[in-house]
């Protein structure tokens, strides 16, 4: 019998590490943790941010909206819809405590002047009452939620009557990029919908006015649906 060689132990220790860090790295960007967390909350919000500011243009806000964010990330998103509301109140959610973390420290001034909350909290699971919100927005998180149609039923619950809710995304179906994004897709269990698919989950959770709008040559996709009157 013949023993491995150290270079070849060296290989598979170098395999086995690499593994384990491509293993963590997923889970950050699934779920960031209170201090590693921050940095991959840090690079989400300037990655994210050209994407959210174009999906934004798809919908009217108004300076006295009640606004949720859900899947609040690093806190890009609220501080700009702050901005855009300025009369209004603007919430957060997420399920990780690094993300919650970064966007309160993101915040912190909008927060001590009582315009912004941010709370950690699942999607499925909202803690607001009915008809609370003039708009939802969900930015690159709709990939992770546990169950698309119940979930997208819990934000109609807290959307007010002719409410809307916005999911901006730089991976779907069919997109430009998804012949690359896919791989990566899979190996954090999201999910990978169509513009069809994207309609048709509206339509499933009660959504009326449907639209979807798509940035061709970027490879983003923009899903809108309203709460019935």
């Amino acid at each position: 019998m013949i023993s491995p060689s150290w270079h070849t132990i060296g290989k598979v220790l170098f395999c086995v590490a690499w593994a384990a860090l491509m293993v963590y790295v997923i889970n950050q960007v699934r779920r960031p943790t209170r201090w590693v967390g921050r940095i991959f909350a840090w690079i989400m919000n300037i990655s994210h941010s050209g994407l959210t500011d174009w999906g934004l243009e798809h919908v009217q806000i108004q300076p006295h909206f009640a606004i949720l964010d859900v899947g609040c990330g690093g806190g890009r998103t609220i501080e700009k819809l702050a901005a855009m509301a300025p009369n209004g109140m603007v919430f957060g959610v997420d399920y990780a405590k690094g993300s919650v973390a970064a966007s309160r420290a993101k915040n912190a001034q909008l927060i001590k002047a009582g315009r912004v909350d941010i709370h950690q909290a699942f999607v499925s699971a909202l803690p607001f009452p009915d008809n609370r919100f003039d708009l939802v927005t969900a930015v690159e998180t709709q990939y992770y939620w546990p169950d698309l149609v119940n979930d997208m039923r819990e934000i109609l619950r807290v959307l007010k009557p002719g409410g809307t809710l916005i999911v901006i995304l730089e991976s779907y179906k069919r997109g430009s990029y998804n012949w690359l994004q896919r791989p990566v897709m899979k190996l954090l269990k999201a999910s990978n919908l169509g513009v069809d698919e994207h309609r048709a989950l509206f339509a499933a959770a009660g959504y009326t006015g449907i639209e979807i709008f798509e940035e061709r040559r970027k490879g983003w996709i923009c899903c809108v649906g309203k709460k019935p009157l």
